[in-house]
């Protein structure tokens, strides 16, 4: 499946977010699916985040199911009316789930057990003979995929070579230090992205004090954003939190 071009022109930079810290506080109390009593209800979650204005809900299965389920995506699936963005590492289980529940997007990212969180972006130039074939199914299945790199340009020719549909650019670097190399950085694999015919989005510590920055990298399309308005959400409600981050997404 080719990418399809991209026009040139103004559009709002849309929101994805990421709920996996829903699921994260289930766990904690209600780690087996037959409890009662369990709660939060993701898909009461994902509803929220949409009637705030979410362009759509993104989750990660990960391999070891340490907080969203194989249930959820099933769940979810079936109650997002936006779109649902299935973040996964490139393994022939998660691979077969995805191409099950046809998500409109994956997210292929790099997975570590023993790490906390996504720690850096997916290595699609030295992976491009273990990417393709996972790419081309999903494509022929319709799902939309999407590549989560560091702002490097090998990366970013990689993944238009493997005719990727979009890049999410890891913005963590950035995010930690505050760096202007950082930053740089970022809008140099933008701009590189966008001339390729990627469409480019963004994601990784991206919180209510930084998007003034982060808004400015160009051609940005969607951020992904997961743990800074699940956080929030904890003090004014989830959906406040979604339309709060919109407003300074505007």
């Amino acid at each position: 499946m080719k990418r399809s071009k991209i026009e040139d022109g103004p559009a709002p930079l849309r929101l994805g977010v990421n709920i996996d810290h829903v699921a994260t506080l289930r766990q904690a109390r209600y780690p087996e699916p037959d409890s009662p009593n369990i709660e939060p209800d993701l898909n009461i979650a994902a509803a929220l985040c949409e009637r705030a204005g979410a362009s759509g809900v993104t989750v990660h299965l990960r391999q070891d199911r340490r907080h969203i389920q194989d249930r959820d995506v099933d769940r979810l699936r079936a109650g997002i009316i936006t779109k649902l963005n299935l973040e996964m590492g490139n393994t022939p289980e998660i691979l077969q789930i995805a191409l099950r529940i046809l998500p409109e997007d994956v997210c292929l990212v790099p997975e570590n057990r023993r790490e906390v969180t996504t720690e850096g972006g997916l290595d699609a130039a030295g992976g491009a003979k273990q990417l393709q074939p996972a790419i081309r199914r999903l494509h022929s299945a319709g799902v939309r995929v999407s590549l989560f790199i560091d702002p490097l340009p090998a990366q970013v020719e990689a993944a238009a070579k493997l005719e990727a549909d979009a890049v999410e650019l890891h913005t963590g670097a950035f995010a930690n230090s505050g760096r202007k190399d950082d930053l740089d950085r970022l809008r140099q694999a933008a701009g590189f992205a966008h001339a390729q015919g990627l469409q480019v989005n963004a994601g990784h510590g991206i919180n209510y004090s930084n998007i003034a920055v982060i808004k400015t990298i160009p051609h940005l399309a969607e951020l992904n954003i997961g743990h800074s308005i699940v956080s929030r959400a904890l003090f004014v409600g989830l959906e406040t939190a979604v339309a709060e981050m919109l407003a300074l997404m505007r």
